[in-house]
């Protein structure tokens, strides 16, 4: 099946897969780092009880659970470590994805390495990105750079990070450093990466680092962030007008499980507001294009979170239910919301056997070609990974990578076969 209709997608069009420096580089220090080792043991003794609260209701168990289980339960699995050693291998890294005809990378710059301790910045570091950013543009990949995915030196984060609006100075000061280094290198530049879940996770549910419960820490978080993203913006373009700037949002498709029922309605228009629209509202003036990760269709029944009964489609290896024509209707509310430019900044799913990466593709731009058939000013796609990573909390074992590396054998690299149908439709695209 061929399901890229090349006169539907405008010239010029981001054909991309995305990454960031602490799932990949390896040799990271950072505030992720030091808590993974300090809690790698415990993740590995509760990890079938956190997995499975993980998943939807229905699910006794991960659906590969059975395979999954001796990396899921070894401490070392929660460790980032080597990573995948794309800080060495990124010039081998970037001909696999030449030579899968992407155009385009998304990827973050790793802060702790650029000013590992506070008010010093690290020659080599700023020399490895500018290098970084050459190589793209030499094998013709459009370089989108993400200035935030997350992990922050430990200098910054013994200050209380983001918590404390006294501290945003120094993260401004690293934007106006990233603005004056490489601005003028790119065209693209995602400010913060999926603000809406780190700011849940980290401080509201409190399973990631710094793990506060705290629905005050939460809310101050939350705004500082919008703080962050509208005066980087500003720092940016000041520097930089030729930027186009967004961020990478974590968008979901929000349905009523009873599209009938009043209650339902209410609440799945609460949480599309919450979850979808409140951020990116705050910062209507400060954005160039819409960047949004999706991953999933979130069902609600008044009262609680709920799944599809008796889905039609399949799960991830992570226990996500598959929906990617979801993806359509997203399109469309995005772009009823905010009229302006939208690109797809992560989309993907954990599929170590390469069962359904390819169906999900074929999904993915068909409900693209849709939702640009009725007007969407869709302007790029970037897939969610270009290389296995390592997944935060939840380890090695998930393989989100259209290219598996395979860490217990020399980091080889292969490309997976869905990776190669993808490739093959691509092969004609236009650079940018």
């Amino acid at each position: 099946m061929k399901a890229y209709n090349k006169k539907l997608f405008p010239k010029n069009f981001l054909w991309g897969a995305s990454s960031s420096s602490h799932q990949v580089e390896g040799g990271t220090i950072n505030d992720w780092s030091v808590w993974e080792l300090a809690h790698a043991t415990d993740l590995a003794k509760h990890a079938q009880t956190r997995l499975s609260s993980a998943v939807y209701h229905h699910l006794t168990k991960l659906p590969i659970w059975d395979d999954i289980k001796q990396n899921a339960i070894d401490p070392n699995n929660y460790v980032s470590g080597q990573g995948v050693d794309h800080y060495r291998r990124y010039k081998e890294d970037f001909d696999l994805a030449a030579s899968l005809h992407l155009n385009a990378l998304r990827f973050s710059l790793e802060w702790s390495r650029i000013e590992p301790v506070e008010g010093e910045w690290n020659q080599e570091a700023i020399d490895h990105y500018h290098d970084y950013i050459a190589e793209l543009k030499k094998r013709g990949i459009t370089p989108m750079l993400n200035i935030w995915h997350w992990a922050m030196p430990i200098w910054f984060a013994e200050k209380g990070g983001l918590k404390k609006r006294r501290n945003l100075k120094y993260f401004y000061r690293f934007v106006q450093k990233i603005a004056d280094e490489y601005g003028h290198e790119v065209k693209y530049v995602i400010t913060l990466n999926e603000p809406n879940v780190y700011t849940t996770l980290s401080y509201l549910t409190g399973e990631w680092p710094p793990q506060e419960k705290s629905g005050i820490a939460f809310i101050r978080v939350y705004w500082n962030l919008t703080r962050v993203h509208r005066q980087s913006y500003r720092i940016l373009k000041r520097a930089n007008p030729h930027l186009q700037i967004g961020i990478a949002a974590q968008l979901a498709n929000i349905a009523s499980k009873r599209p009938h029922n009043l209650m339902d309605v209410i609440q799945t228009e609460w949480m599309r507001y919450f979850w979808n629209w409140w951020f990116i509202r705050r910062m209507r003036k400060e954005q160039d294009f819409v960047g949004f990760n999706y991953y999933f269709t979130d069902y609600y029944r008044f009262g609680k979170f709920d799944g599809p009964d008796d889905p039609p489609l399949p799960f991830s290896d992570l226990g996500w239910y598959l929906e990617p024509e979801g993806l359509y209707p997203l399109l469309l509310r995005v772009w009823d919301h905010y009229k302006i430019p939208i690109i797809i900044t992560e989309n993907g799913l954990a599929d170590q056997n390469d069962n359904y990466r390819q169906w999900w593709l074929e999904q993915t731009i068909l409900a693209m070609e849709k939702a640009l058939g009725e007007g969407v000013d869709l302007r790029g796609y970037f897939h969610w990974s270009l290389l296995d990573n390592f997944e935060w909390s939840t380890g090695w074992w998930p393989k989100f990578g259209l290219i598996e590396v395979d860490r217990e054998h020399g980091m080889k690299r292969t490309i997976r076969p869905s990776a190669r149908w993808l490739a093959e439709q691509l092969a004609d695209t236009d650079s940018p």
